[in-house]
Parts: structure tokens; C-alpha cells; sequence
């Protein structure tokens, strides 16, 4: 993978088609491959920072641009997947933002994925495999969630485990040592001995 020289551009969006934007950047309008969502959320005229991907194959050289850089993270892990060029990785962010497919993959979602254009569900299945461990169940969360989903790990359950439990806690219950308690009898109604 190369990730190359542009790390980031910002600039006025000078162009917008159809899964690109043209960035001027001090003269130099750079073409940028965009999601939907991010194309519908931008308009000539904004100035506009994006972090970038720069895939070069023989005969093109095309630059792909995230509105954040954990956005980025996650498009190249979805292309180190063995058949998810970056065509493909970006549908799936016009699919769902960040979060929607870190969720997915860490629900073993494939049917998200398949309806992405390109995307069957040999290669959906292949996304889940190869990035659920790599997946942070915390991105994102709050730092009670953290703090209790770190007390979860070390009891010994596995993030699919603690997924479904953190959605059954009362969100009324606000101490950190009651949601782990809360926690862990939800769970041990599941058959985990401690």
C-alpha cells in the first residue's frame, strides 16, 4: 500500500461531482475522490480540510479524502483486506459514517456490507474476519463506557459479549462500580462463571 507524500489538504472546494471534489490549494486545484456523505455535505466555495490517500497504479494516481483522520485509519484497513480496492472501501462509507461500519463489523453485519455496489459477500465476510480484532470496541465512547468496558476485558469477556451487554444497562445508572456490577449480573445470567 502506498500511502504517499499528501497527508492532508486544505483549501477551497472549487468543483463538486459525483464522489469528487476539486480542492485549490494556493492556486493548485487538487482532485479528491469523496464518499457521498461527504460530498453532500460540502459546497463550492468551503474551505475545507481533508485527509488523504494517495493509490497509484500504472496508469492512474488518485487521491482519496476523509473529513477525519480515524476515518482514513479505517479506509485503509478496509483496503489491506485481501479484494477491497478503494473504490470499494469508500462505498462503504457512503454506506454508513465511522461508526455504523466499526459496528457492523463488530456485529458480523454482513448484509450492511453487500449492499454496498461491487461488494459480495464473500468480501463482506472477509472485512468482518480480518478487522473485528482490530476494531476498537471504545472509539468514540464516553469514558465511563471505556472505564467499564476495560473492567469487562479483564474479567475475561470478549467485545462481542460486552456490546450486547452495554446496551442492556440502565443508562440512569451514572456510578462506575454499579454498571460494572450491573454488568457483570447481566452477564452471569448468560452462563459465564467467574
Amino acid at each position: 500500500m502506498l500511502v504517499g507524500m499528501i497527508a492532508h489538504l486544505r483549501g477551497m472546494v472549487t468543483q463538486l461531482n459525483t464522489g469528487e471534489i476539486v480542492i485549490d490549494v494556493q492556486g493548485v486545484g487538487y482532485r479528491v475522490m469523496v464518499s457521498d456523505t461527504l460530498g453532500m455535505h460540502t459546497r463550492i466555495g468551503d474551505t475545507v480540510t481533508v485527509y488523504t490517500h494517495m493509490h497509484v497504479r500504472e496508469d492512474i494516481m488518485d487521491l482519496y479524502g476523509f473529513a477525519h483522520a480515524e476515518d482514513l485509519i479505517l479506509f485503509r484497513q478496509l483496503i489491506d483486506v485481501s479484494g477491497i480496492g478503494p473504490k470499494t472501501a469508500l462505498g462503504i462509507f457512503s454506506r454508513g459514517n465511522r461508526s455504523e461500519i466499526r459496528d457492523a463489523i463488530a456485529a458480523g453485519d454482513v448484509s450492511f456490507f453487500t449492499h454496498v455496489p461491487r461488494l459480495g459477500t464473500k468480501n463482506a465476510q472477509k472485512i468482518i474476519i480480518e478487522l473485528k480484532g482490530k476494531i476498537d470496541l471504545t472509539e468514540g465512547s464516553d469514558p465511563i463506557v471505556r472505564d467499564v468496558t476495560e473492567a469487562l476485558r479483564q474479567f475475561g469477556f470478549g467485545d462481542q459479549e460486552i456490546r450486547h451487554v452495554m446496551s442492556q444497562i440502565d443508562p440512569g445508572t451514572t456510578r462506575l462500580e454499579d454498571r460494572i456490577a450491573q454488568a457483570l449480573r447481566l452477564l452471569g445470567k448468560g452462563g459465564r462463571n467467574g
